[in-house]
């Protein structure tokens, strides 16, 4: 029998493999040919999958980015979790604490997860932050990219201002409610982009930049 191909598995290996080219040398005159030969493949199967290089570079952005979503819900996930649920102990939480459970976790501490979940903090996020950084250079010039970029951060400056507003309801912001949630969501993400940028450069260390980011949690959050 034909053996059975999972086509969808073939298109993240190739996009893999662009993705080990734009984290070592940029996406600038790349071609089909030289994403086939580091994907092991000949140009024609490649082609097979991806017609042309444009549709090969939206489906790998678009993977890069569902690899970054699922990252930050894995740490919001642990958040939510948190430490010490009673298993294997013998006694179970307290009221207080299954209380706090009940409610979820505060606007803050998820929003921190966001914003640290964006960092370069490890080998695997780094990978993804320098991918990040070739399609954004290469987006400011080519509108099939940038339209994706351009809808990708209005969504996420909107979940940021969610919890900015549910943290203002609850009086835990510095200002009260002078805050405007949407103008500090795009400022937060302003930050950890130039965060992010001195990381890559070595004007910093993953430790360095993630100590800046709370320290303006700190001021944001009026010290909580």
């Amino acid at each position: 029998m034909p053996k059975k191909v999972d086509h969808e598995a073939r298109r993240l290996e190739i996009a893999e493999a662009l993705w080990r080219i734009a984290s070592t040398r940029g996406l600038d005159g790349v071609s089909l040919r030289d994403v086939a030969a580091e994907a092991d493949i000949s140009l024609g199967r490649l082609q097979h999958y991806f017609r042309t290089k444009d549709e090969m570079l939206l489906f790998a952005l678009r993977h890069i980015n569902s690899l970054a979503d699922q990252r930050i819900r894995e740490r919001i996930g642990a958040l939510a979790a948190g430490p010490g649920s009673g298993a294997g102990t013998g006694t179970g939480p307290s009221a207080e604490s299954e209380a706090e459970a009940d409610q979820g976790p505060p606007p803050r501490a998820v929003l921190r997860e966001c914003l640290m979940g964006m960092l370069p903090l490890d080998e695997k996020s780094r990978v993804g932050t320098l991918v990040g950084a070739a399609y954004f250079a290469r987006a400011i010039h080519d509108e099939r990219l940038r339209e994706e970029a351009r809808e990708g951060i209005p969504r996420l400056a909107e979940l940021l201002a969610g919890l900015l507003r549910s943290a203002r309801e609850r009086g835990e912001t510095a200002g009260g409610r002078a805050l405007d949630p949407y103008t500090e969501a795009m400022l937060l993400i302003s930050l950890v982009d130039g965060l992010t940028a001195y990381t890559l450069l070595g004007v910093q260390t993953g430790e360095e930049a993630a100590q800046r980011l709370d320290a303006h949690l700190d001021r944001l959050f009026a010290g909580r």
